[in-house]
């Protein structure tokens, strides 16, 4: 039975709750367990990949964008965990983290990462950010310099010239358009039944006024920038703008659209062990 940071138990939705609590499930062949964390008033919902016995301790913490859950990184996690520790994190409101009661702004949620990295004493993880998530991670790479020196931001959110909702609403439908039917099926229901409406709409003004572009360059963790080809929501050019703002920044395309990291998990998963390497052999 697993033991350490996961295993503390209180009764209830909203409380912790260790991995034994839940059964054990596995993707793509890769076994992963599930806890449940608080952090002052906010609950998160945390999936664990133990990755190889036999490989160095290297640690990836993956955080979801607008809306979705961790579920839709599930191939990414696997094939990272064929090199190392994986962690899954449904920020609070977000998939099977109860709602919160209450506006949860970005740095919020950057604080509760935080919390979790710090009591799950995880060193020098890669933390990896999508779309909204990305936002968060520049957060935390800036507010939370003792926790992480490599950070990847796939799809950053917001182009400037995006920030209106209905703007924003319309490249969302555009790119549904190009993403698998699985992509549909996660973003669906996590959308209007995990998440829901209401709290999705509560969220969205955070994403669309925050400006990254102004701090992504204030933090000293080496970052990798990934974005689609096909990306109706993040250009490319964008993306690649975005990266020369930061003195130790890489940008690299992939073909794909939005959800890239579930439309070619192994390319993403190559592109990113190659850049951890590369810092670790610099």
């Amino acid at each position: 039975m697993p033991t350490g940071p996961f295993t503390r138990l209180r009764r209830g939705r909203r409380g912790p709750a260790g991995e034994e609590l839940y059964r054990v499930r596995r993707v793509r062949g890769m076994q992963y367990f599930t806890s449940r964390q608080q952090h002052d008033d906010l609950t998160i919902v945390v999936e664990r990949f133990p990755g190889p016995e036999q490989v160095a301790a290297r640690t990836y913490v993956l955080v979801h964008g607008i809306g979705v859950s961790s579920r839709y990184f599930h191939p990414l996690a696997a094939e990272l965990s064929r090199t190392g520790r994986v962690f899954l994190v449904d920020l609070p409101g977000y998939g099977a983290a109860p709602n919160p009661g209450r506006d949860v702004t970005l740095a919020d949620h950057a604080a509760v990462l935080a919390g979790f990295l710090r009591e799950a004493d995880l060193r020098g993880p890669v933390i990896v950010g999508h779309s909204m998530g990305t936002q968060v991670v520049s957060l935390l790479a800036e507010r939370y310099p003792d926790v992480t020196d490599t950070v990847v931001m796939m799809a950053p959110t917001m182009v400037p010239s995006a920030r209106g909702p209905w703007t924003a609403i319309g490249h969302l439908l555009l790119d549904g358009t190009r993403e698998p039917l699985a992509v549909w099926g996660i973003s669906v229901v996590d959308y209007v039944v995990r998440c829901g409406l209401p709290y999705l709409l509560r969220q969205m003004p955070h994403m669309l006024r925050d400006r990254m572009e102004d701090r992504v360059g204030s933090h000293g963790a080496r970052t990798l920038v990934i974005n689609g080809d096909r990306d109706p929501i993040v250009p490319s050019d964008w993306a690649a703008e975005l990266s020369t703002a930061h003195p130790h920044a890489e940008f690299r395309q992939v073909r794909g659209p939005h959800v890239i990291m579930h439309t070619d998990p192994v390319m993403i998963a190559r592109h990113i062990s190659d850049f951890v390497d590369a810092g670790e052999r610099s």
